[in-house]
């Protein structure tokens, strides 16, 4: 085993010192520093395995070159060894994660630098390493257990017997609060023995400040240990012994409070900070740990975080930079920091904008049912506007070549309409034999025929016992006539703007179907987060961001169908004008070449007497 774990590493190695990039398949890559200068930590001493958080926000990362659950996201180190690193929390629709990274070693007063790489489509090419290698404490509890028993990320499974109630928003993703009420013990075991001393660190919110509130205890009588915080001042007590009293700490504001233990002394930090110590022979302690303590008067009232404990006690340095890299003080942004983004070496990456797509997918897993309801709705005005607009793309469309056709066909009929047998269906049809079969089934599709069509048969029925034409068509024939043309205007109108009302439903709907589904989402949300009286952007993002679906829904539903009936309408406006244009001319050459009685026309029969 050590063997191919050796074979691997050698292999990253040269790869890197090779191509100067870790692995092919990952397409993006980070610098990540941790920096014990004096500008940031200010950490003297060399730091040995530690675990060091990183969080990862949209102002430092890309969430979007990324996996969505954070499979990809791969450590390497200045040597090219893959480091484990364990995700405590990783949310691709908020942007957020926090992931512990094991680092071998951090150097005094320097920057030590090492890689994040993600963004590859196989990250079973090389797997990442287990997460509970990034531990070397007896126990690790980050409270990420949403309400359940807290579990041991370390390989010991010292796992707590009962559950603690979820703080969303604590200082490092969530944690658990502890309200006075049955405390939550952990079992002895042999990875928790004392017997050479310990390190106890852990973050603490105190909701107010109370006397004598156990937050750790161990033991009872002489043989116990206590961390105890009386009126917010922080204290550590074994058996009768106690510590100095020093400056208390804020209520409802986060502390990271660390106790390191040797045989005969323990010391108290604060904030990573000395603050006191107690010179005290550590008794054996085989029993179990409680947190909260044991007397129900006495147990720690507020929100814990990050509990660590380790076999052995640690180095002022190794408290001092737990409680700065963990913080979210300026200092701490200096200390861990991610560069720039570096991509394009490697070559099995996905396409950006396809993972931007996909976060639709990711709000989508949180929308209410009323969000669907809405959705839905705007489904169905998508499917039926589209239907009606792709129907009257083709049918305008088509009478638009078809009245191209008809009106070559009426300027060569209009210098003479007599030229038409009206009396004849078929030399109407073909336009007194100036259009053959073909012409004429398409020009039968125009509009412009069928008011044309109209005309004639208007004509026809009026010259029907005229054939010699002499009689001609009177001024109150013309009106009629004109009337009758006018109707078929209508009559192709409604045609053309049949189904348009189902655009306008989409573009006066879509937006208000939209915004009832985010309204009621958003209720709900809040309504949610009333009754769990937790507040903040965990809790209340993934309710909002799909609440808003619903609204980004209408808006597609309208948006398109606002352009589209544009459009339309004015293809619509533009035939219908012609069709106006039409009628005039059409009865201005009825009245031309069929004069009423009493008027010459030089079309109609010769009709002058022999002398």
């Amino acid at each position: 085993m050590i063997t191919r774990q050796l074979a691997f590493t050698l292999l990253l190695a040269a790869q890197l010192h090779a191509a100067d990039w870790w692995n092919k398949d990952w397409t993006q890559r980070q610098e990540l520093t941790v920096n014990t200068g004096s500008d940031a930590a200010n950490i003297g001493d060399a730091l040995q395995g530690s675990a060091v958080l990183v969080r990862l926000h949209d102002g430092n990362f890309q969430f979007s070159s990324a996996a969505a659950d954070g499979s990809d996201l791969r450590f390497i180190g200045s040597d090219g060894t893959l480091l484990p690193h364990h995700i405590e929390k990783y949310d691709s629709i908020v942007n957020e994660a926090f992931v512990w990274v094991e680092v071998p070693t951090i150097a005094a007063n320097a920057k030590t630098s090492l890689h994040l790489y993600y963004g590859s489509a196989n990250p079973a090419a090389a797997p990442a390493l287990k997460p509970a290698d990034v531990y070397d404490s007896a126990l690790v509890y980050h409270f990420a257990d949403k309400g359940g028993a807290p579990a041991d990320a370390t390989t010991n499974g010292n796992n707590a017997s009962g559950p603690l109630t979820a703080s969303e928003g604590a200082i490092i993703g969530s944690g658990a609060r502890l309200l006075g009420a049955d405390p939550v013990t952990i079992a002895a075991s042999s990875s928790l023995e004392w017997n050479n001393g310990f390190t106890l660190s852990a973050w603490i919110r105190p909701s107010a400040l109370q006397s004598g509130a156990v937050v750790l205890s161990r033991g009872e009588g002489a043989q116990s240990f206590k961390l105890v915080l009386d009126q917010g001042i922080p204290l550590i007590e074994v058996g009768a012994l106690r510590s100095s009293p020093g400056q208390p700490v804020t209520a409802a504001t986060w502390t990271h409070l660390a106790v390191s233990a040797e045989a005969d002394k323990l010391s108290l930090f604060v904030n990573g900070e000395p603050y006191a110590q107690l010179s005290a022979t550590l008794p054996a302690l085989p029993g179990p740990i409680v947190l909260g303590g044991f007397a129900s008067a006495s147990r720690f009232v507020g929100e814990i975080d990050e509990l660590n404990l380790s076999k052995a006690p640690r180095s002022a340095a190794w408290v001092k930079f737990a409680a700065l890299s963990q913080g979210s003080t300026d200092a701490a942004q200096r200390t861990i920091a991610l560069g720039e983004v570096e991509g394009g070496e490697g070559g099995g990456g996905h396409s950006q904008a396809l993972e931007h797509v996909m976060l639709f997918g990711d709000i989508a897993k949180n929308m209410m049912f009323d969000g669907w309801i809405a959705i839905g709705v705007c489904i169905i005005m998508i499917v039926v506007g589209w239907t009606v607009a792709i129907q009257k793309f083709n049918y305008l469309n088509s009478i638009q070549k078809a009245s191209r056709e008809f009106l070559r066909r009426w300027k060569e009929l209009s210098s003479d309409l007599t030229a038409i047998d009206h009396s004849d269906e078929s030399s109407i049809g073909s336009f007194g034999g100036l259009a053959d079969a073909r012409a004429q089934s398409l020009i039968k599709k125009s509009p412009l025929y069928q008011i044309y069509h109209i005309g004639s048969d208007e004509i026809r029925h009026r010259l029907a016992r005229d054939k010699d034409r002499t009689k001609g068509l009177s001024g109150r024939s013309i009106q009629a006539i004109r009337a009758a043309l006018d109707g078929g205007l209508v009559q192709e109108t409604h045609r053309l703007t049949k189904g348009l009302v189902f655009l306008t439903i989409s573009i006066a709907g879509g937006p208000y179907v939209g915004l009832l589904g985010t309204v009621v989402g958003v209720m709900i949300t809040f309504a949610i987060i009333a009754k769990s009286g937790e507040v903040d952007v965990n809790s209340i993002a993934p309710g909002i961001a799909s609440a808003l679906l619903a609204t980004v829904a209408g808006l597609i539903v309208a948006i398109p169908a606002l352009f589209i009936y544009s459009y339309l309408n004015s293809r619509i406006k533009e035939t219908t004008s012609g069709m106006q244009v039409f009628i005039d001319e059409f009865v201005a050459k009825m009245a031309e070449f069929y004069p009423p009685a009493g008027e010459a026309s030089p079309y109609a029969a010769n009709t002058t007497p022999k002398e």
